[in-house]
């Protein structure tokens, strides 16, 4: 599974209708609709848009004719398996009619041509980790994160003796990320997974 590393937005024109699509990362059903909000146009015809996160998904045709529009871009989402995302397409009407196919087509294709002109990144597993260090050992273990792929540094905090560190790791290294850490600093750093 995939997701965006920002938020990406693409135009087309089809048979004098402008298409303009808005997809972005989100994390939850709250920053999808949030989203939504931000990204429709007062002054457009329509604001069609879909979001899944996980297993939630939701999908809104705004007038167009049902399913014609809502459905369409969610299953742009599915098709380039794309998931913790929120997409908006909004359509400003040109004066011709596309027609029940047309529009699935215009929707669903505006949709899955932003997805794809966006950069895509793999979606991890991860553990969050909460290390503590001394200060003369702060720069390996910092070092030694920044060695692995996929490790995230979420906080740093300062104490009288070193440091606690609140680290993203990601599952399929944990145990080799952990070993590591004891064994650069011979067992001085502490290091426990959140639960």
């Amino acid at each position: 599974m995939f997701t965006l590393d920002r938020t990406t937005s693409l135009e087309q024109i089809v048979k004098k209708s402008r298409f303009l699509a808005v997809a972005g990362p989100v994390a939850s059903e709250q920053e999808a609709k949030a989203f939504i909000a931000d990204h429709s146009h007062a002054g457009a015809n329509h604001n069609c848009w879909a979001w899944r996160v996980g297993q939630s998904s939701r999908s809104s045709d705004d007038g167009e004719p049902g399913g014609t529009a809502g459905k369409p871009i969610l299953q742009a989402l599915d098709r380039l398996q794309v998931d913790r995302v929120a997409i908006v397409v909004s359509r400003w009407f040109g004066g011709v009619l596309l027609g029940s196919g047309g529009l699935v087509r215009a929707y669903g294709g505006t949709a899955a041509a932003c997805l794809r002109a966006s950069t895509l990144v793999e979606i991890r597993a991860v553990d969050e980790a909460i290390i503590v260090t001394t200060f003369s050992d702060l720069a390996l273990v910092k070092a030694r994160l920044a060695g692995f792929e996929g490790v995230h540094v979420r906080n740093e905090s300062f104490t009288d003796t070193g440091a606690v560190i609140t680290a993203a790791l990601p599952q399929e290294a944990v145990r080799e990320i952990i070993r590591t850490i004891t064994d650069v600093t011979s067992g001085r750093a502490r290091i426990s997974l959140a639960s």
